[in-house]
C-alpha cells in the first residue's frame, strides 16, 4: 500500500486529462502510476509522469448530463460521451459506497469489456486495487469513476460464438485458439474476424472455481508471453493483464458475479490470442537471472507502459516464468524515451 501520498497526487494531476489521445490511443498513465505505486516505487512515479506528459490530452468536453436511464442506455458505447460518463460515475459515488455502484454496474458493464483494446477494465482494475488496499481517498474514488465513465463510453460487445468444448488447463486453452484469418489492421477490425472461442468456461458456476480458473489463466496468459509475446509485443499484453484487471476486482464484488466474470475475462484473452498470436513460440527456455525487484527496475529504466503493467501481472502471479516473460517484454518493446 502506498503511504506517500504519492499516488493521490498523481491521479489528481491527470484527472484534467482525457481517457485518450488523438481519439483512439489509450492514456494509460493512471494505470502505470498506480502499478509503480502498489511495487514500492512511489519515488519514481512524478518522474515517470513526466516522461509520458506528451502524450496526455486535456479532458474531452461534455455533450450533457446523463440524467435518465434512457439517456444513459443511449450513450453507452459512445465514445463522445466519455466526459459525461465520467461525470456521471463521480455522482454516483458521491452518493453510494464505491462498492454497491461497482456491483451495480459490473454486470451491464462487462459485456462489453472488449472496447477500448480492453483497456477500460484493466484501467478499473488498477482503481479498485488501490481502494481495497485503502484509504479510499477522493482522487481514488475518482480514479474509478473515470475508469467505469471511459468503460461506459468505449463498451462494446463480442460477437464471437463458443467453439468446441475444450477440458484441461488454461494453457491448452490457449493453445486451442484459433487465429483469425487476415491479421491485420487494428484492434476493432481483428476483433470483427473472431467468429468462434474455444468453450473453457461456460460450465463454471461455482464462485471459488471461477476464481481459481481466473488465477490459472492469468498464470498461463502471462506465461505465454514468455514464448510467443514477438507475435505482437503490444497488444498481447492485454492477454494477461486485462483477465487480472478482472481477477484484482472480484474481491470486490458479490459471488454471483466471479462466473460470469471468468467468462467475459476469458473471451477476452482468447480474442487477443487469437488476433495476434504468433505462428510459432520461440524455441527457448525462458529464464530469470534477477530478483523480483529487479525485474522492477530494469521496467522502470525501460518506461513503457505497457511493460510497467506487465511486469505488475508477472510480479502477481510472483513465479519464474512470468518474471521471464516481463523480461521478454523489455526485450521487444521499445523504450519510453
Amino acid at each position: 500500500m502506498d503511504t506517500t501520498g504519492t499516488l493521490d497526487e498523481a491521479l489528481q494531476r491527470l484527472h484534467a486529462c482525457g481517457p485518450e489521445r488523438l481519439g483512439r490511443l489509450t492514456n494509460h498513465a493512471p494505470m502505470a502510476v498506480e502499478a509503480l505505486a502498489a511495487r514500492g516505487r512511489a519515488d519514481a512515479v512524478h518522474r515517470w509522469l513526466d516522461l509520458y506528459a506528451d502524450r496526455l490530452e486535456e479532458f474531452p468536453a461534455r455533450v450533457g448530463r446523463l440524467a435518465t436511464a434512457d439517456d444513459r442506455r443511449r450513450a453507452l458505447g459512445d465514445p463522445r460521451r466519455v466526459a459525461d460518463w465520467i461525470d456521471h460515475f463521480g455522482r454516483e459515488l458521491a452518493d453510494r459506497p464505491w462498492r454497491e455502484v461497482l456491483a451495480r454496474w459490473w454486470p451491464r458493464l462487462l459485456p462489453g469489456l472488449y472496447g477500448g483494446s480492453t483497456h477500460p477494465v484493466i484501467r478499473v482494475g488498477h482503481a479498485v486495487r488501490s481502494l481495497l488496499a485503502g484509504p479510499e481517498t477522493g482522487p481514488r474514488l475518482a480514479e474509478l469513476a473515470h475508469g467505469l465513465g471511459y468503460w461506459a463510453a468505449r463498451h462494446h460487445p463480442l460477437a464471437a460464438r463458443p467453439a468446441a468444448p475444450v477440458t484441461g488447463s488454461a494453457a491448452a486453452a490457449l493453445d486451442a485458439v484459433v487465429p483469425v484469418a487476415g491479421r491485420t489492421g487494428g484492434f476493432p477490425e481483428r476483433l470483427a474476424r473472431v467468429t468462434a472461442l474455444p468453450d473453457w468456461t461456460t460450465a463454471v458456476t461455482d464462485p471459488a472455481e471461477a476464481h481459481r480458473r481466473l488465477s490459472e489463466l492469468v498464470r498461463a496468459a502471462t506465461h505465454r508471453y514468455a514464448t510467443h509475446g514477438h507475435g505482437e509485443e503490444t497488444m498481447l499484453v492485454h492477454a494477461a493483464t486485462a483477465p487480472n484487471a478482472v481477477l484484482r476486482t472480484l474481491p470486490a464484488l458479490p459471488g454471483e458475479l466471479w462466473a460470469p466474470s471468468l467468462h467475459a475475462a476469458w473471451t477476452a484473452s482468447a480474442a487477443v490470442t487469437a488476433m495476434y498470436a504468433p505462428d510459432a513460440p520461440v524455441d527457448r527456455a525462458p529464464t530469470v537471472g534477477c530478483t523480483p525487484e529487479e525485474v522492477v527496475e530494469r521496467a522502470l529504466a525501460h518506461g513503457d507502459e505497457h511493460v510497467l503493467k506487465l511486469t505488475d501481472t508477472a510480479l502477481d502471479v510472483g513465479d519464474g516464468p512470468a518474471l521471464a516473460a516481463a523480461l521478454y517484454a523489455i526485450e521487444l518493446s521499445r523504450p519510453l524515451r
